[in-house]
C-alpha cells in the first residue's frame, strides 16, 4: 500500500530501471549501488533488503524471464515499489538510429539533485513528451552555461577522428550506468561541447541501461556522416552483457 510522504509532496526519492534480458537484470548491483547513493543523498532511512527481496520476487515471475523487460525500483521514506514492465526499444531504431533536438529548458549544473537519479524527473517527462509530439526520439539539455550536458534519458557522446567524446560529469548530468560500463572499457575523451561544435563530428550516440547504446542519426538539422562507432561499441556491449 503506498503511503503519502516527502517523496510524493517534495520528489524527496530516488528510483532506478534496470534491463532484463530473458530474466538476467544487466548492471543489477551497479544500479543498487547508484540508488544507496540517492538515498543517502536524501538521508533516508530505507531497509535495504527489504528492497533486494523485493526485486527477487518480481525477478521471479514468469513473465519476467521471457524477452526484453524492465525491472523498477522506486524508494521514498516510507515506500518501496518494484515494477515490470516490457522494455519498448526495437531493432529497428538501433538501424535507422535516433534523431535528437536541444530541449527548451536547461540543465541545472549547481543543483544536487542533476547528479541523481530522483522523483524530481519533470523536466525530463516534459521535453520527452514535447519531442515527442515533433517526432524527436531524445531531446538534449544544454547547462546554464550553454553547454551540452546530456540527454532527458540518456547520457551523450561524439566521435571524431576515431576519438569518444563526452561532457564531463561537471556540465550537469546523471552518471550513466552505461557511460560508466564505456568509461571502465574503452578511452574517453571529456571536453565541454557547445552546440556550434557539433558539426565537428562524424557521429553521435547516446546511452541508458535500457536503450544500451543507441546511435544518433541526426542532431537538430545536421546529419552526420556516421553511425559505425555507436553500432560497434552496442555490439561489442550485447555479446558481453546481453547475449
Amino acid at each position: 500500500m503506498f503511503t503519502a510522504d516527502e517523496g510524493y509532496y517534495f520528489g524527496l526519492g530516488a528510483f532506478e530501471t534496470i534491463a532484463v534480458e530473458e530474466g538476467k537484470p544487466v548492471f543489477l548491483e551497479e544500479h543498487y549501488q547508484r540508488l544507496l547513493q540517492a538515498l543517502q543523498f536524501f538521508e533516508l532511512q530505507v531497509d535495504f533488503e527489504k528492497i533486494q527481496q523485493k526485486v527477487q520476487e518480481a525477478l521471479g515471475e514468469e513473465p519476467v524471464k521471457i524477452g526484453r523487460k524492465v525491472l523498477k525500483i522506486t524508494v521514498s521514506q516510507k515506500n518501496i515499489v518494484v515494477s515490470t514492465r516490457e522494455n519498448t526499444y526495437r531493432e529497428e531504431d538501433y538501424r535507422q538510429g535516433f534523431t535528437a533536438a536541444y530541449a527548451k529548458i536547461r540543465r541545472n549544473e549547481t543543483s544536487p539533485l542533476t547528479y541523481h537519479k530522483t522523483l524530481n524527473y519533470g523536466d525530463c517527462i516534459l521535453e520527452k513528451r514535447r519531442a515527442k509530439a515533433q517526432g524527436i526520439q531524445e531531446p538534449v539539455f544544454l547547462n546554464t552555461r550553454g553547454e551540452i550536458a546530456e540527454g532527458a534519458v540518456s547520457n551523450v557522446f561524439f566521435v571524431k577522428d576515431g576519438q569518444i567524446m563526452a561532457p564531463p560529469l561537471s556540465c550537469g548530468m546523471l552518471p550513466g550506468i552505461l557511460r560508466q560500463y564505456l568509461y571502465q572499457n574503452y578511452e574517453i575523451h571529456e571536453r565541454i561541447i557547445l552546440p556550434g561544435q557539433v558539426p565537428e563530428f562524424q557521429e553521435m550516440f547516446v546511452t541508458n541501461s535500457l536503450l544500451g547504446i543507441m546511435p544518433v542519426r541526426q542532431m537538430e538539422d545536421f546529419v552526420f556522416p556516421s553511425m559505425e562507432t555507436g553500432r560497434r561499441l552496442r555490439e561489442e556491449y550485447r555479446s558481453r552483457y546481453v547475449l
